[in-house]
């Protein structure tokens, strides 16, 4: 059983998983994969859009 098992929302997650889709994208990007590199720099973007809104919301609270 997973006890340690951390959703998006603990411990920086959402950061954490915008860093894995920027690594993802620059490897895409330099193997020629213009589609998936593409694809994965969005992600990374929302992804770091959404943890700073979440920043911003839990300083304020």
């Amino acid at each position: 059983m997973l006890q340690n098992a951390m959703t998006p929302l603990q411990s920086g997650g959402f950061l954490e998983f915008a860093l894995l889709f920027l690594v993802l994208a620059i490897v895409a990007g330099v193997a020629g994969f213009r589609g998936i590199a593409g694809l994965s720099m969005r992600i990374a973007k929302i992804l770091v859009l959404v943890f700073l809104v979440l920043m911003v919301v839990s300083l304020l609270l």
